[in-house]
């Protein structure tokens, strides 16, 4: 699909919104016991987001002008720096393709993007979470290169 992958701005929002909601549709239809059913950001919280150079926000925008996938970042160094190399990572804290857009390499081009603009940043690597309970995401992610390198656990009470 033809499109541009560019920084989000303000006025990305509405869009960024419609997005959000299906994308925690898929996590709350698969585990209701964790998620709400809302979105992860609200207009104000987005506001403050995409115009913060540590949270860069990408979306991926058709030739008509329609936003049909985001990817949300945050630039991250350890915390415990005596335990952990101080190395810039850069963490995909979400990526979502319209429903109407998924199979179109939509987020291909937006996960491309995100690995140029970590490269160029200097980040030693990118990391991100998938919930088990989206093999299609883990599908994704493996697709394109990504491995695990740490497991989360639960166990239910």
């Amino acid at each position: 699909m033809n499109g541009t992958v560019r920084r989000a701005g303000e006025k990305d929002i509405p869009a960024i919104l419609k997005l959000l909601v299906q994308v925690n549709k898929v996590h709350y239809d698969e585990r209701p016991d964790l998620f709400n059913e809302t979105t992860k950001y609200n207009e104000d919280e987005l506001k403050v987001i995409v115009a913060d150079d540590r949270t860069p926000v990408f979306v991926f925008e058709d030739g008509d002008g329609n936003v049909l996938g985001h990817g949300f970042c945050e630039l991250q160094r350890p915390a415990n720096t005596a335990l952990l190399k101080d190395n810039l990572t850069l963490y995909i804290d979400d990526i979502c393709v319209d429903a109407n857009a998924r199979g179109k390499h939509v987020g291909q081009a937006i996960c491309r993007h995100i690995l140029e603009f970590a490269r160029e940043k200097g980040c030693y690597n990118v990391t991100l979470n998938v919930w088990t309970c989206n093999p299609g995401a883990r599908q994704f992610y493996d697709s394109l290169g990504f491995e695990p390198y740490k497991t989360g656990m639960e166990m239910i009470l």
